[in-house]
């Protein structure tokens, strides 16, 4: 009997391996989030398996028995997928998929639908292409089972060439091809982020789990209307926007959320846009406070941040969506101390703010002096920095201001000397 509810969507049965090394609950939730991935990808888990084995079984992942009782599950309830919460082999796959009669798919290959739904940008569009055609290319053999008689060995040579040796031809050339272009975007963004340190400007970098809220924040931040949504990667295209909220002004950016078992070939896929955050002045990291699973999501952060060689960048915690925890509460993560604040209410914004402002760079107030003609100055003062006081003559315009260090240099010219300490200005 079919589930109420599922009509139009794609029912799905999903399944994961428990080692000795693991304990239950974590791989229960890592299925949790993984019912939550098939959601986003349009599907409905119509029933969950968990096998508990010393080691996966190397021709098909799950046991001979696990494999049968699934094929049993999926008939019950008409499903026509699977999908394993651990990454599958091209053979394991295969092997799977034989015996149960059904599309059978992995978390990775899961990601990166979801992925392709999601992506807007042209840049997001090439990143996702090529995130899936290095995950396909090992897997082509058990997409021409017809031709397998060709794959070499005695008896099998002859002239010619195959199709899917024609294929894999065709896909490395895509892959080249994906791989220069990606080279120019990584070029622009860097000429992007060249020109943000020219002005002075500092870049806060948004990270953290998937879902947690970046976006909402941003918005709440900056004053902007990028689409937010109580949904798994929502968000895959980077943003970047203007904060000045009566504090040092800043740049915050935001991109891709993380995820457990993010899947390598994102990582590789989408390292243009990652890489922006080796160049922050500060990360954000914003956690779901709310999530019964927060300190894998921390983990699973701090580990993605290593590999990108980022971790020694200054920090500020957000544990957000505190809005929906019980009056009171105050989240509490052992070694971390971080603001409590919602993005969806406004709660805790305020002194978000301000550990930002200690975190990031120090600014110096200046006394200027700036002639009428030298618009860009002015407007350099006003984007980047904070006015204070602003009076004008028929020649000028004065201006008391709190800038980033780096703007000490660009301004130096129109800078009033202090009376008392004229030296401890320009420093």
């Amino acid at each position: 009997m079919r589930p109420a509810g599922t009509r139009g969507r794609e029912r799905t049965v999903i399944g994961a391996v428990r080692r000795p090394a693991q304990r239950r609950w974590e791989v229960e939730e890592s299925l949790d989030e993984l019912a939550g991935l098939v959601a986003a990808a349009g599907g409905v888990v119509v029933g969950r398996v968990l096998q508990e084995l010393r080691a996966p079984t190397p021709a098909s992942y799950f046991g001979r028995g696990k494999v049968e009782e699934i094929g049993r599950l999926a008939a019950e309830t008409g499903a026509r997928l699977f999908v394993s919460d651990d990454a599958l082999s091209p053979i394991q796959e295969r092997n799977i998929s034989e015996a149960l009669r059904l599309k059978v798919i992995d978390r990775t290959a899961l990601i990166l639908d979801i992925f392709a739904q999601r992506a807007r940008s042209s840049e997001g569009k090439l990143q996702v292409e090529l995130a899936q055609l290095t995950y396909l290319l090992p897997r082509l053999v058990g997409q021409w089972t017809h031709l397998e008689r060709l794959g070499g060995g005695i008896g099998t040579r002859g002239p010619g060439e195959t199709q899917l040796e024609s294929d894999r031809r065709v896909i490395r050339r895509r892959v080249m091809k994906i791989r220069r272009e990606l080279e120019g975007v990584q070029v622009h963004r860097r000429l992007q982020r060249e020109g943000r340190r020219r002005a002075g400007v500092p870049v806060v970098a948004l990270v953290g789990y998937t879902n947690a809220g970046k976006t909402t924040l941003l918005n709440r931040l900056a004053g902007a209307s990028l689409t937010a949504a109580d949904r798994l990667f929502v968000t895959l295209d980077p943003a970047a926007r203007l904060v000045n909220g009566g504090g040092p002004a800043f740049i915050l950016t935001d991109t891709v959320g993380f995820i457990r078992k993010l899947p390598h070939e994102l990582v590789a896929a989408f390292r243009a846009t990652l890489e922006a955050l080796k160049d922050a002045d500060v990360l954000l990291h914003v956690v779901d406070a709310s999530h019964p699973a927060l300190e894998a999501h921390l983990a699973a952060v701090d580990d993605l941040l290593r590999e990108l060689e980022v971790a020694d960048r200054p920090l500020v915690l957000a544990l957000n969506k505190v809005d929906r925890l019980p009056p009171g509460t105050v989240p509490r993560i052992a070694g971390r101390e971080g603001v409590p604040i919602s993005a969806a209410t406004g709660e805790g914004v305020a002194a978000l703010l301000a550990a930002l402002a200690a975190a990031l760079p120090p600014v110096r107030a200046l006394s200027l002096r700036i002639p009428h003609g030298e618009g860009a100055a002015l407007a350099l003062c006003y984007e980047a920095g904070r006015v204070l006081a602003r009076a004008e003559d028929a020649e000028a315009v004065r201006l008391e201001v709190e800038v980033p260090a780096r703007l000490l240099a660009p301004l130096a010219r129109w800078v009033v000397p202090s009376p008392a300490a004229p030296a401890a200005v320009l420093d």
